[in-house]
């Protein structure tokens, strides 16, 4: 049986609500409220992909709640549907509700099946809308770079690497601190060489028992050692005709490193325990947290391995110092964890970026990735927010909300200006601050402004 779609219906006459609810429960799945508070709240809980809205526009007041209601919910999901019902004389309401952003509106007296139709309209429109970003997504997983993301200098030149070692076979050393995207760099050269339709082995040295990583990297014959029970394939072998990544090469001990160095001179080397001779054709990419020279010098790492590893290098930035490109990471991986998840889209609030862009990120972009995932599965709402992300709100956040305070003081203080300055008259005083009679009253309201009528 076909999960039926989510539509919210805000109308604030209960007995119009009950009949649309009659008319749309066999199709969706109705939520339905006729307040304002609650019409967000269920927004946020429910995430429907449609809503019904009746502006109310009979009274000024209720017509201001309409379009705040309008905007709240495009503020969460721009991509959400708005449908706004009207009356037949009130077309400015319409026009302006379509420049706030929704996405159609139907003149009353509401004919069910015509209405039905449009809502199924904004359906297909929807499905059509997620299927083209998930292309999008995909085409964008696709690309040479996959996901490396960013524009700032240091990961141009890192893109520029790639391009120029690319269409090489000569051995490649990333450096750079734990979580930088190593291997992300690692894949785009292999997925922009000609050997991206063959294998792209990864193997990390330092997450192997050293007495297993020599069984790992050249394989072993049956009763080579103790649990050998029959001839395995090694890393090497499987990565035939593509890319072999050794992730923290600088973890590797000293015997094998004679081992190593003799594949990368003699593209050739001994299962454990055979004595035949294994011709491999496999680029070696390999990547290090750790400063080889300096080991090499301390005579923990060989130092002709370093040499013929060390043809051409790059070093990947940490995190800290890519500027915005964190927030663009973010994004990203936001999007990115929704698609995979199955989880509507959702966003990163001003107060989220603004805590991502201040926090040092010591675990760089794996760190960033944890976060995000974690927020995008407990978090209930579709705009995430720094506690969210298990980061503190900064002084630049907390300032947006002093500057708030602010706009409302000044607010609250323009209204009693222009009441003083025309006797209490309302008609007058909303004249000269450029706004509707039922708007200031309104803002009187908001601000508890009390005068005699």
């Amino acid at each position: 049986m076909t999960k039926k779609q989510k539509l919210l219906i805000v109308e604030d006459d209960r007995e119009a609500l009950r009949q649309l609810d009659w008319a749309f429960s066999r199709f969706y799945k109705v939520i339905k409220t006729d307040t304002e508070e609650q019409a967000i709240e269920l927004f946020i809980e429910q995430q429907p992909r449609v809503v019904l809205l009746d502006l109310s526009l009979s009274d000024d007041q209720e017509e201001q709640e309409g379009f705040r209601i309008l905007e709240k919910v495009l503020s969460l999901d721009p991509l959400t549907k708005v449908i706004v019902v009207t009356g037949h004389d009130e077309d400015k309401a319409a026009i302006k509700a379509i420049r706030l952003g929704a996405w159609d509106y139907y003149i009353k007296p509401v004919k069910p099946s015509e209405l039905r139709a449009m809502v199924d309209r904004a359906y297909h429109i929807s499905d059509i809308e997620e299927k083209s970003l998930t292309n999008a997504r995909k085409e964008f997983d696709e690309n040479k770079y996959g996901e490396i993301v960013g524009g700032c200098p240091e990961i141009k030149e890192v893109m520029q690497f790639i391009d120029n070692v690319a269409g090489t076979e000569t051995t490649v050393l990333i450096l750079g601190e734990s979580g930088t995207g190593k291997e992300l760099v690692a894949r785009a050269i292999h997925n922009s060489s000609k050997r991206k339709e063959k294998p792209f082995i990864v193997i990390n040295c330092g997450a192997i028992p050293e007495n297993l990583l020599e069984s790992e990297l050249f394989g072993h014959e049956k009763g080579s050692f103790t649990g050998a029970y029959a001839q395995k394939k090694g890393k090497l072998e499987l990565a035939e005709e593509g890319t072999i990544f050794l992730d923290e090469i600088g973890e590797i001990p000293p015997i094998l490193q004679v081992k190593l160095l003799r594949f990368l001179q003699e593209k050739e080397f001994e299962r454990v325990g055979g004595t035949k001779q294994i011709k491999v054709n496999a680029r070696i990419i390999v990547a290090t947290n750790r400063d080889l020279k300096t080991d090499m010098n301390e005579g923990k790492f060989r130092e002709d391995l370093y040499y013929r590893l060390n043809v051409v290098s790059v070093t990947l930035p940490p995190l800290r110092e890519r500027g915005n490109d964190v927030i663009l990471i973010a994004r990203f991986l936001v999007d990115k964890y929704c698609a995979e998840n199955n989880i509507p889209p959702k966003s990163l609030s001003r107060e989220a970026e603004l805590a991502i862009r201040k926090y040092q990120w010591p675990g760089n972009i794996r760190e960033l990735e944890n976060l995000t995932k974690r927020a995008i599965i407990m978090s209930p709402g579709s705009l995430l927010f720094p506690s969210d992300l298990g980061l503190k709100e900064t002084a630049e956040s907390k300032c947006l909300l002093t500057l708030k305070e602010a706009k409302e003081e000044i607010e609250r203080k323009c209204l009693l200006d222009a009441l003083e300055k025309n006797n209490g008259f309302v008609s007058r005083a909303a004249k000269d601050l450029g706004v509707s009679r039922g708007t200031f009253y309104d803002l009187l309201k908001k601000h508890g402004i009390e005068i005699e009528e």
